[in-house]
Formats: C-alpha cells, structure tokens, sequence
C-alpha cells in the first residue's frame, strides 16, 4: 500500500506524542511518592507503549518503518521537561500540572491526526487512541484539580 508524505508524517507524530507520554510517565512513576499516583502513572506509561506499537504496526502494514533512532534516545517533548523540577519539589500539584500540560500535546495531534482522512484500520486505532488519551487528560486533570483544593 502507498503512503503519502503527510500520512506518514501524522502516524509518526502520534507515536512521537506517545513516546513522550511514556517516557515522561514513567519518569514521574519512578520519582512519585504517592503510591496511587504510581501505579497510575505506570499504567499510562504502559499504555503509550501499547499505542506506540499498534501504530508502528500500522505503519508497518503501509510499508513504512517507523524511525527507531528518534525513539530509543530522542529528546522528551517540552511539555514534560518541567516534571522532574516538579518532582524534585515533591509538590504532587505541581506534578500532576506537568502532566496535564503533556497530555494537552497528545489530545491536540490526535485530534488534527483526526481530521485527515486515514485509511483503513488506521482510522479506527487513532480514534480508540484518541478516545484513551482523552480519558487520561480528564482523569489527570480532575486529579489535579483535587490536589489543588486539598
């Protein structure tokens, strides 16, 4: 199957966001001390790097491979660069802040991936993708919204 330049540039954008959201979920995972939040963290963490494979899957199906280069020992995305000051702070707010501000990232390329018109079981894997990362976001909010009222 064919690819285009732009569809293969959205699948591995999507797996750029997810392997920021994990690397960054397990980083705060290792360093939380709040045993829930742990746990928490290291389902996402998991979680992204379930996404990252089924989408390299897909790539795969389109002829394409993913560049593993950027993923091993890539740069963690801005959005989770503030994490570990937050987690040196022990301030579970603020930790849960840089989490949300990450997950904003995710919820934005999913939602421009999902205006492109993507092909065959692509479309449903972003849309579950997007759905799951979506639940993230709002859960890590509410969280933090009630780390901020204690």
């Amino acid at each position: 199957m064919e690819i285009n330049k732009e569809l293969k540039s959205t699948v591995h954008h999507l797996i750029e966001r997810c392997k920021d959201g994990s690397k960054g979920y397990k980083v705060a995972s290792q360093d939380i001390e709040d045993k829930n939040l742990k746990d928490l963290f290291r389902k996402y963490s998991v979680q992204r790097d379930s996404m990252i494979t089924e989408l390299q899957d897909q790539l795969h199906k389109m002829g394409v491979s993913d560049d593993e280069s950027s993923s091993i020992e890539g740069t963690v995305h801005r959005a989770w660069i503030d994490l570990k000051s937050a987690l040196t702070s022990k301030d579970t707010t603020r930790v849960l802040e840089e989490c949300e501000r990450g997950e904003d990232y995710a919820v934005k390329a999913y939602q421009e991936a999902l205006k492109k018109d993507l092909p065959g079981q692509l479309k449903p894997i972003v849309e579950q993708q997007y759905q799951d990362v979506k639940d993230a976001h709002d859960h890590i909010r509410a969280l933090r919204d009630e780390a901020r009222n204690k």
